[in-house]
């Protein structure tokens, strides 16, 4: 018998996937658990009109994160940190404070998206990974002075 897969179910298949079944194993553990539908001409066009919104909505999203790439690489953010002796800076900045800039700014980013190489906690400049959608990330630039 011929399935289509629902879910995930490792070792066997992934979400969409169509794969052919022993018929036991589909009626009473696949389709009854949830994990697969029986193959039919109704629920290959549901699954093709399913995988062609995906496809759709997947690039409409693509095609945002590249917009706010362009308008927040050329954004700078500016931080004024205390300083000891030397210009040692007290602390690090954080993604939540970063985060907290970007909204004053009126960008809504998550703090997970905030991806760092190191500790800023030196002054100066500092480049900062934003990641926006799949493999698209943008580039910021977060000063820090006294």
């Amino acid at each position: 018998m011929k399935v289509i897969f629902t879910k995930d179910l490792r070792g066997q298949g992934k979400k969409g996937d169509i794969k052919e079944v022993k018929d036991g194993y589909a009626k009473n553990f696949l389709i009854k658990n949830n994990y697969a539908v029986q193959l039919t001409e109704s629920t290959l066009g549901k699954y093709n009109r399913e995988c062609e919104e995906q496809r759709q909505n997947d690039a409409k999203l693509r095609e945002e994160a590249k917009i706010l790439k362009e308008t927040l690489e050329k954004i700078e953010l500016d931080f004024t940190v205390k300083t000891g002796k030397d210009d040692r800076v007290f602390g690090s900045i954080s993604p939540k404070q970063i985060k907290d800039e970007l909204e004053k700014k009126g960008y809504n980013i998550d703090k997970k998206q905030i991806e760092f190489d190191h500790n800023i906690s030196s002054l100066g400049y500092h480049d900062i990974k934003i990641n926006l959608y799949k493999d698209i990330f943008a580039k910021i630039k977060v000063k820090l002075q006294k």
